[in-house]
Protein backbone atom coordinates (compact mmCIF):
# COMPACT_ATOMS: atom_id res chain seq x y z
CA UNK A 1 0.00 0.00 0.00
CA UNK A 2 1.31 3.94 -0.48
CA UNK A 3 0.37 6.40 2.08
CA UNK A 4 -3.25 7.40 1.11
CA UNK A 5 -4.25 3.67 0.71
CA UNK A 6 -2.87 2.45 3.68
CA UNK A 7 -4.96 5.53 5.30
CA UNK A 8 -8.02 4.92 3.52
CA UNK A 9 -7.09 0.96 4.51
CA UNK A 10 -7.06 2.46 8.03
CA UNK A 11 -10.20 4.70 8.07
CA UNK A 12 -11.92 2.05 6.60
CA UNK A 13 -11.76 -0.12 9.88
CA UNK A 14 -14.22 2.10 11.37
CA UNK A 15 -13.95 5.45 13.88
CA UNK A 16 -11.57 5.08 16.39
CA UNK A 17 -13.50 5.50 19.12
CA UNK A 18 -17.26 4.40 17.93
CA UNK A 19 -16.07 1.06 16.33
CA UNK A 20 -13.09 0.65 18.65
CA UNK A 21 -13.12 -3.00 20.92
CA UNK A 22 -11.46 -2.35 24.42
CA UNK A 23 -9.53 -5.06 25.56
CA UNK A 24 -5.58 -6.36 24.91
CA UNK A 25 -5.68 -9.75 24.02
CA UNK A 26 -5.89 -8.96 20.02
CA UNK A 27 -2.85 -6.07 20.23
CA UNK A 28 -0.88 -8.86 22.99
CA UNK A 29 -1.15 -11.32 19.98
CA UNK A 30 -0.45 -8.57 17.17
CA UNK A 31 2.80 -7.14 18.74
CA UNK A 32 4.06 -10.80 19.48
CA UNK A 33 4.04 -11.77 16.27
CA UNK A 34 5.43 -8.71 14.84
CA UNK A 35 8.58 -9.56 17.37
CA UNK A 36 7.57 -7.99 20.52
CA UNK A 37 8.83 -4.34 18.76
CA UNK A 38 7.90 -2.31 22.42
CA UNK A 39 10.89 -4.48 24.36
CA UNK A 40 13.25 -2.67 22.36
CA UNK A 41 13.25 0.47 24.17
CA UNK A 42 12.09 2.30 27.67
CA UNK A 43 8.30 3.01 27.48
CA UNK A 44 6.31 6.13 29.64
CA UNK A 45 2.54 5.69 29.39
CA UNK A 46 0.47 8.79 30.35
CA UNK A 47 -3.35 8.54 30.87
CA UNK A 48 -5.68 10.95 32.33
CA UNK A 49 -8.50 12.90 31.54
CA UNK A 50 -6.61 16.02 30.36
CA UNK A 51 -3.16 16.92 30.10
CA UNK A 52 -1.87 14.05 28.31
CA UNK A 53 -0.95 15.32 25.40
CA UNK A 54 0.26 18.02 26.85
CA UNK A 55 2.60 15.94 29.41
CA UNK A 56 4.13 14.30 26.46
CA UNK A 57 4.18 17.37 24.34
CA UNK A 58 6.62 18.70 27.66
CA UNK A 59 8.58 15.38 28.04
CA UNK A 60 9.55 15.51 23.88
CA UNK A 61 10.93 18.92 24.13
CA UNK A 62 12.74 17.73 27.50
CA UNK A 63 14.01 14.64 25.74
CA UNK A 64 15.01 16.78 22.64
CA UNK A 65 16.64 19.14 24.60
CA UNK A 66 18.82 16.47 26.25
CA UNK A 67 19.92 14.16 23.08
CA UNK A 68 17.52 11.72 23.68
CA UNK A 69 16.09 9.55 20.69
CA UNK A 70 12.64 9.57 21.41
CA UNK A 71 9.31 8.49 19.86
CA UNK A 72 5.77 10.01 20.64
CA UNK A 73 2.74 8.36 19.96
CA UNK A 74 -0.24 10.35 20.43
CA UNK A 75 -3.70 10.82 19.50
CA UNK A 76 -6.05 12.09 17.91
CA UNK A 77 -4.53 13.62 14.89
CA UNK A 78 -5.20 17.14 13.85
CA UNK A 79 -4.60 16.99 9.75
CA UNK A 80 -2.75 14.22 9.02
CA UNK A 81 -2.57 10.74 10.56
CA UNK A 82 1.27 10.88 10.12
CA UNK A 83 1.28 13.61 13.44
CA UNK A 84 0.57 10.40 16.03
CA UNK A 85 4.25 8.74 15.48
CA UNK A 86 6.98 11.37 16.05
CA UNK A 87 10.75 10.36 16.48
CA UNK A 88 13.29 12.98 17.31
CA UNK A 89 10.12 15.53 16.86
CA UNK A 90 9.37 15.00 13.42
CA UNK A 91 6.38 13.42 12.43
CA UNK A 92 6.80 9.90 10.76
CA UNK A 93 7.39 10.36 6.84
CA UNK A 94 4.61 9.12 4.73
CA UNK A 95 6.62 6.27 3.17
CA UNK A 96 7.30 4.72 6.43
CA UNK A 97 4.04 5.08 7.52
CA UNK A 98 2.49 3.24 4.47
CA UNK A 99 5.81 0.39 4.95
CA UNK A 100 4.91 -0.55 8.27
CA UNK A 101 1.37 -0.05 7.63
CA UNK A 102 1.29 -2.59 5.41
CA UNK A 103 3.27 -4.66 7.10
CA UNK A 104 1.09 -4.89 10.07
CA UNK A 105 -1.82 -5.47 7.92
CA UNK A 106 -0.94 -8.48 6.32
CA UNK A 107 0.44 -9.93 9.83
CA UNK A 108 -3.42 -9.13 11.30
CA UNK A 109 -5.07 -10.48 8.01
CA UNK A 110 -3.17 -13.78 8.68
CA UNK A 111 -3.53 -14.01 12.31
CA UNK A 112 -6.91 -13.46 11.92
CA UNK A 113 -7.53 -16.18 9.08
CA UNK A 114 -5.49 -18.53 10.95
CA UNK A 115 -7.88 -18.05 13.66
CA UNK A 116 -5.35 -16.62 16.07
CA UNK A 117 -6.98 -13.45 16.53
CA UNK A 118 -11.07 -12.98 16.90
CA UNK A 119 -11.31 -10.20 15.05
CA UNK A 120 -9.04 -7.52 12.49
CA UNK A 121 -7.51 -5.49 14.78
CA UNK A 122 -8.94 -2.06 14.99
CA UNK A 123 -8.36 1.52 13.43
CA UNK A 124 -6.26 2.16 16.69
CA UNK A 125 -4.63 -0.93 17.28
CA UNK A 126 -3.13 -0.93 14.22
CA UNK A 127 -1.91 2.51 14.41
CA UNK A 128 -0.30 1.68 17.88
CA UNK A 129 1.52 -1.44 16.72
CA UNK A 130 2.32 0.80 13.31
CA UNK A 131 4.12 3.63 15.97
CA UNK A 132 5.63 0.67 18.27
CA UNK A 133 7.52 -1.21 15.05
CA UNK A 134 8.50 2.05 13.74
CA UNK A 135 10.22 3.11 16.75
CA UNK A 136 11.99 -0.54 17.14
CA UNK A 137 13.03 0.09 13.30
CA UNK A 138 14.44 3.70 14.71
CA UNK A 139 16.11 2.27 17.21
CA UNK A 140 14.44 4.75 19.66
CA UNK A 141 15.85 4.90 23.32
CA UNK A 142 12.26 6.03 24.46
CA UNK A 143 8.76 5.76 23.84
CA UNK A 144 6.25 8.15 25.12
CA UNK A 145 2.63 6.84 24.91
CA UNK A 146 -0.13 8.76 25.06
CA UNK A 147 -3.33 6.52 26.26
CA UNK A 148 -6.07 6.95 23.86
CA UNK A 149 -9.49 6.15 25.90
CA UNK A 150 -8.92 4.71 29.36
CA UNK A 151 -6.03 2.57 30.08
CA UNK A 152 -6.94 -0.60 31.50
CA UNK A 153 -8.15 -2.21 28.05
CA UNK A 154 -6.36 0.16 25.95
CA UNK A 155 -3.91 -0.90 23.29
CA UNK A 156 -0.97 1.18 24.40
CA UNK A 157 -1.33 -0.61 27.35
CA UNK A 158 -0.15 -3.76 25.69
CA UNK A 159 3.04 -2.26 25.89
CA UNK A 160 3.56 -2.38 29.67
CA UNK A 161 5.72 0.21 30.21
CA UNK A 162 8.12 1.21 33.24
CA UNK A 163 6.83 4.42 34.02
CA UNK A 164 3.19 5.39 34.60
CA UNK A 165 2.19 8.68 34.67
CA UNK A 166 -1.74 9.83 35.68
CA UNK A 167 -2.81 13.48 34.74
CA UNK A 168 -5.87 14.86 36.27
CA UNK A 169 -8.76 12.42 36.07
CA UNK A 170 -12.25 14.30 34.94
CA UNK A 171 -15.25 13.15 33.68
CA UNK A 172 -15.30 12.16 30.04
CA UNK A 173 -16.12 8.87 27.80
CA UNK A 174 -18.62 7.42 30.55
CA UNK A 175 -20.27 5.28 27.90
CA UNK A 176 -17.31 2.94 28.28
CA UNK A 177 -14.97 3.86 31.38
CA UNK A 178 -18.01 4.42 33.95
CA UNK A 179 -20.59 7.05 35.55
CA UNK A 180 -18.63 7.81 38.49
CA UNK A 181 -15.28 9.28 38.81
CA UNK A 182 -14.23 6.33 41.10
CA UNK A 183 -14.93 3.78 38.33
CA UNK A 184 -13.12 6.44 35.41
CA UNK A 185 -10.04 6.23 37.90
CA UNK A 186 -9.79 2.52 38.42
CA UNK A 187 -9.79 2.41 34.69
CA UNK A 188 -7.40 4.84 34.31
CA UNK A 189 -4.86 3.90 37.51
CA UNK A 190 -5.03 0.08 35.83
CA UNK A 191 -2.01 0.98 33.89
CA UNK A 192 0.20 0.82 36.47
CA UNK A 193 1.34 -2.90 36.95
CA UNK A 194 3.83 -3.89 39.96
CA UNK A 195 7.19 -3.09 38.38
CA UNK A 196 6.08 0.25 37.79
CA UNK A 197 7.90 4.13 38.59
CA UNK A 198 5.04 5.91 38.87
CA UNK A 199 4.22 9.87 38.39
CA UNK A 200 1.02 11.27 39.79
CA UNK A 201 -0.66 14.65 38.96
CA UNK A 202 -2.99 16.71 40.96
CA UNK A 203 -6.75 15.00 41.83
CA UNK A 204 -9.85 15.52 43.24
CA UNK A 205 -9.70 13.33 46.54
CA UNK A 206 -12.04 10.85 45.02
CA UNK A 207 -9.66 9.92 42.08
CA UNK A 208 -6.65 9.59 44.32
CA UNK A 209 -7.86 7.40 46.86
CA UNK A 210 -8.59 4.79 43.71
CA UNK A 211 -5.08 5.87 42.64
CA UNK A 212 -3.80 5.25 46.26
CA UNK A 213 -5.74 1.89 46.73
CA UNK A 214 -4.03 0.52 43.33
CA UNK A 215 -0.72 1.23 44.75
CA UNK A 216 -1.38 -0.13 47.94
CA UNK A 217 -2.77 -3.45 45.69
CA UNK A 218 0.74 -3.60 44.12
CA UNK A 219 2.78 -2.98 47.27
CA UNK A 220 4.18 0.23 45.67
CA UNK A 221 4.76 3.31 48.15
CA UNK A 222 2.01 5.93 47.68
CA UNK A 223 4.63 8.33 49.31
CA UNK A 224 7.11 7.67 46.70
CA UNK A 225 4.50 9.93 44.37
CA UNK A 226 6.66 12.97 44.11
CA UNK A 227 4.95 16.80 44.62
CA UNK A 228 6.23 19.68 42.78
CA UNK A 229 6.15 23.01 44.31
CA UNK A 230 5.69 26.28 42.09
CA UNK A 231 6.16 29.47 42.82
CA UNK A 232 5.75 32.68 40.64
CA UNK A 233 7.28 36.32 39.90
CA UNK A 234 7.12 39.15 37.42
CA UNK A 235 8.10 36.85 34.39
CA UNK A 236 9.50 33.87 36.13
CA UNK A 237 8.03 30.73 37.35
CA UNK A 238 10.30 28.25 39.44
CA UNK A 239 9.31 24.45 40.23
CA UNK A 240 10.68 23.01 42.96
CA UNK A 241 10.93 19.48 43.29
CA UNK A 242 13.04 17.50 46.18
CA UNK A 243 16.29 17.86 45.10
CA UNK A 244 15.85 20.70 42.41
CA UNK A 245 14.73 24.22 41.28
CA UNK A 246 13.64 24.78 37.64
CA UNK A 247 13.07 28.58 36.99
CA UNK A 248 11.95 29.65 33.93
CA UNK A 249 10.78 32.52 31.82
CA UNK A 250 7.68 31.13 30.32
CA UNK A 251 6.25 27.65 29.68
CA UNK A 252 6.07 26.92 25.50
CA UNK A 253 2.38 25.63 25.80
CA UNK A 254 -0.07 28.56 26.99
CA UNK A 255 -2.29 27.96 29.84
CA UNK A 256 -1.98 28.34 33.17
CA UNK A 257 -3.39 24.70 33.42
CA UNK A 258 -0.41 23.89 31.90
CA UNK A 259 1.41 24.59 35.31
CA UNK A 260 -0.10 20.96 36.11
CA UNK A 261 1.42 19.02 33.10
CA UNK A 262 4.48 21.08 33.20
CA UNK A 263 4.90 19.66 36.81
CA UNK A 264 4.22 15.71 35.83
CA UNK A 265 6.58 16.39 32.95
CA UNK A 266 9.16 17.51 35.40
CA UNK A 267 8.90 14.24 37.57
CA UNK A 268 9.03 11.91 34.76
CA UNK A 269 12.34 13.57 33.34
CA UNK A 270 13.66 13.21 36.85
CA UNK A 271 12.55 9.19 36.57
CA UNK A 272 14.23 9.07 33.92
CA UNK A 273 17.23 10.48 35.16
CA UNK A 274 17.74 6.78 36.06
CA UNK A 275 18.44 5.82 32.93
CA UNK A 276 19.69 8.46 30.81
CA UNK A 277 21.85 11.92 31.63
CA UNK A 278 19.12 14.26 31.75
CA UNK A 279 20.53 18.11 33.37
CA UNK A 280 18.85 20.58 35.07
CA UNK A 281 19.09 22.88 32.06
CA UNK A 282 17.30 20.12 29.75
CA UNK A 283 14.28 20.16 32.02
CA UNK A 284 14.03 24.14 31.63
CA UNK A 285 14.62 24.52 27.88
CA UNK A 286 12.02 21.34 27.55
CA UNK A 287 9.72 23.38 29.77
CA UNK A 288 10.18 26.70 27.70
CA UNK A 289 10.27 25.23 24.04
CA UNK A 290 7.50 22.97 24.41
CA UNK A 291 4.86 22.84 21.90
CA UNK A 292 1.40 21.80 21.41
CA UNK A 293 -0.95 22.03 18.39
CA UNK A 294 -4.30 22.81 18.68
CA UNK A 295 -4.27 23.85 22.64
CA UNK A 296 -4.42 27.49 22.90
CA UNK A 297 -2.80 27.71 19.47
CA UNK A 298 -2.94 31.58 17.86
CA UNK A 299 -3.03 31.74 14.39
CA UNK A 300 -3.58 35.70 13.43
CA UNK A 301 -6.87 36.17 14.08
CA UNK A 302 -7.53 32.84 15.15
CA UNK A 303 -7.60 30.89 18.94
CA UNK A 304 -7.48 27.20 18.22
CA UNK A 305 -8.00 25.29 21.02
CA UNK A 306 -9.51 21.83 21.36
CA UNK A 307 -11.41 21.85 24.39
CA UNK A 308 -13.77 18.12 24.37
CA UNK A 309 -14.89 18.17 27.97
CA UNK A 310 -15.60 19.99 30.85
CA UNK A 311 -12.47 20.09 32.39
CA UNK A 312 -10.95 21.50 29.17
CA UNK A 313 -13.69 23.96 29.06
CA UNK A 314 -13.00 25.14 32.70
CA UNK A 315 -9.28 25.57 31.10
CA UNK A 316 -10.22 27.78 28.29
CA UNK A 317 -12.87 29.63 29.62
CA UNK A 318 -10.49 30.72 32.64
CA UNK A 319 -8.01 31.64 30.02
CA UNK A 320 -10.19 33.84 28.08
CA UNK A 321 -10.99 35.76 31.26
CA UNK A 322 -7.53 36.76 32.08
CA UNK A 323 -6.49 36.86 28.83
CA UNK A 324 -8.80 37.78 25.92
CA UNK A 325 -10.35 40.84 25.87
CA UNK A 326 -11.25 41.43 22.74
CA UNK A 327 -15.22 40.46 21.67
CA UNK A 328 -14.73 36.53 20.53
CA UNK A 329 -16.63 34.92 17.81
CA UNK A 330 -16.93 31.07 18.61
CA UNK A 331 -16.66 28.53 16.16
CA UNK A 332 -18.15 25.39 17.68
CA UNK A 333 -18.99 21.80 16.97
CA UNK A 334 -19.11 18.66 19.02
CA UNK A 335 -19.39 15.14 19.61
CA UNK A 336 -22.40 13.24 20.41
CA UNK A 337 -21.09 11.38 23.52
CA UNK A 338 -20.09 14.14 25.31
CA UNK A 339 -21.61 16.15 27.74
CA UNK A 340 -22.41 19.78 25.68
CA UNK A 341 -24.76 21.48 27.44
CA UNK A 342 -22.41 21.84 31.01
CA UNK A 343 -19.52 22.96 28.44
CA UNK A 344 -21.87 25.57 25.99
CA UNK A 345 -22.78 27.12 29.92
CA UNK A 346 -19.08 27.52 30.06
CA UNK A 347 -17.85 28.70 27.06
CA UNK A 348 -20.91 30.38 25.65
CA UNK A 349 -21.55 33.47 27.51
CA UNK A 350 -17.60 34.41 26.86
CA UNK A 351 -19.06 35.12 23.30
CA UNK A 352 -20.44 37.66 21.11
CA UNK A 353 -20.82 35.33 18.32
CA UNK A 354 -21.52 32.06 17.98
CA UNK A 355 -21.02 30.13 14.72
CA UNK A 356 -22.28 26.29 14.87
CA UNK A 357 -21.08 23.46 12.60
CA UNK A 358 -20.39 20.06 11.86
CA UNK A 359 -17.02 18.37 11.77
CA UNK A 360 -16.73 15.32 9.03
CA UNK A 361 -17.34 13.05 11.83
CA UNK A 362 -20.05 10.12 12.53
CA UNK A 363 -19.87 11.54 15.78
CA UNK A 364 -20.42 15.12 15.23
CA UNK A 365 -23.41 17.02 16.74
CA UNK A 366 -24.96 19.01 13.41
CA UNK A 367 -25.33 22.99 14.01
CA UNK A 368 -29.06 22.53 14.38
CA UNK A 369 -28.86 19.95 17.55
CA UNK A 370 -26.11 22.29 18.67
CA UNK A 371 -28.36 25.71 18.76
CA UNK A 372 -30.74 24.65 21.14
CA UNK A 373 -27.65 25.20 23.80
CA UNK A 374 -27.76 28.46 22.69
CA UNK A 375 -27.99 30.93 26.42
CA UNK A 376 -31.79 32.50 27.38
CA UNK A 377 -31.65 35.73 26.32
CA UNK A 378 -28.70 35.79 23.92
CA UNK A 379 -29.70 37.68 20.55
CA UNK A 380 -30.30 35.13 18.16
CA UNK A 381 -29.18 37.71 15.19
CA UNK A 382 -25.14 36.85 16.79
CA UNK A 383 -26.04 33.14 16.52
CA UNK A 384 -25.02 31.58 12.78
CA UNK A 385 -25.99 27.62 12.03
CA UNK A 386 -23.29 26.26 9.36
CA UNK A 387 -23.25 22.50 7.43
CA UNK A 388 -19.21 22.79 7.28
CA UNK A 389 -16.20 23.74 8.61
CA UNK A 390 -15.27 25.64 5.57
CA UNK A 391 -18.64 27.46 5.78
CA UNK A 392 -18.39 28.04 9.33
CA UNK A 393 -14.66 29.63 8.94
CA UNK A 394 -16.10 32.02 5.56
CA UNK A 395 -19.21 33.07 8.15
CA UNK A 396 -16.89 33.35 11.31
CA UNK A 397 -14.80 36.30 9.31
CA UNK A 398 -17.67 37.71 7.33
CA UNK A 399 -19.41 38.79 10.49
CA UNK A 400 -15.90 39.15 12.83
CA UNK A 401 -14.69 42.58 12.99
CA UNK A 402 -11.07 43.33 13.18
CA UNK A 403 -9.75 43.12 15.89
CA UNK A 404 -11.49 40.50 17.26
CA UNK A 405 -10.70 36.77 18.04
CA UNK A 406 -12.45 33.99 16.27
CA UNK A 407 -12.02 30.87 18.80
CA UNK A 408 -12.33 27.55 17.24
CA UNK A 409 -13.05 24.94 20.24
CA UNK A 410 -15.34 22.02 20.95
CA UNK A 411 -13.43 19.05 19.62
CA UNK A 412 -10.39 18.27 18.08
CA UNK A 413 -11.65 17.21 14.90
CA UNK A 414 -13.35 20.65 14.19
CA UNK A 415 -9.84 22.38 15.22
CA UNK A 416 -7.96 19.84 13.02
CA UNK A 417 -10.36 20.69 10.07
CA UNK A 418 -9.72 24.49 10.65
CA UNK A 419 -6.19 23.99 10.93
CA UNK A 420 -6.24 22.38 7.51
CA UNK A 421 -8.84 25.56 5.67
CA UNK A 422 -6.24 28.16 7.07
CA UNK A 423 -3.61 26.49 5.50
CA UNK A 424 -5.20 26.47 2.31
CA UNK A 425 -5.79 30.04 2.66
CA UNK A 426 -1.94 30.70 3.33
Amino acid sequence: MNFHESESYLFSLGNEVSAMKLGLENIRKLLTALGTPQSNFLKVQVAGTNGKGSVCAFLDAICSAADIIAGVFTSPHLISITERIRINSIDISEGDFAKYASAIRETAERLHTEGVLEYIPTFFEQVTAIALVAFAEAKVELAILETGLGGRLDATTAANAEIAAITRIDYDHQEYLGETIIEIAAEKAAIIHTESAVVIGEQIPEAMHVIVDRLKSLDIDPSSADQVRTTYGSGWLKFTTKDTDYQIDKLGIEGIHQVENAKVAILLAEKLQDHFPIKSQNIINGLENARHAGRLEFSDQYLLDGAHNVGGAKALRSYLDEFVKQPITLVFGAMKEKNVTEIATILFPAADKIVFTRPENSRALTAEQLAGLVPEGFDLDRVFLTSSVREAIETAELNTSKGSVILVTGSLYLVGEAKQILRSQI
